[in-house]
């Protein structure tokens, strides 16, 4: 249950923040000015964003989505610490968290599932 709303609250979170990215929100370019980085980067973060929330919710890949989030978050949390902005530190450390352990339960339920196929496998053999 707990991963079921972990991920859908992730989905929600990185489409509607992808989603205001793409769109070209001011309040996004504002803050990507204020940091130092180019528009095109808070677009192709934004893309990044919305793809990889499309992906948790409908299970297209959702395994390596949720890494890849996270690795994304990496950068945010990078970006609140060097221009001290620690309100923003936490959210980002939440969905940061949010996304390894999400990446964690579904990793070991691939792992169980490569297992269970591998001992099917050994047993006809």
């Amino acid at each position: 249950m707990a991963e079921k709303i972990v991920t859908y609250v992730l989905a929600l979170i990185f489409i509607l923040s992808g989603g205001a990215k793409v769109a070209g929100l001011e309040f996004e370019i504002v803050a990507f000015e204020r940091w130092g980085y180019p528009l095109w980067f808070m677009y192709l973060t934004g893309v990044a964003e919305v793809i990889g929330g499309i992906a948790l919710a409908t299970n297209i890949l959702r395994q390596f989505a949720a890494p890849a989030l996270a690795a994304l978050m990496v950068g945010a949390i990078s970006t609140h610490i060097m221009h001290q902005e620690f309100g923003m530190l936490v959210v980002a450390s939440i969905i940061f968290a949010m996304s390894v352990y999400l990446t964690k339960v579904l990793w070991s339920k691939e792992s169980k599932s490569n297992e269970a196929a591998t001992e099917v496998e050994a047993t006809e053999g």
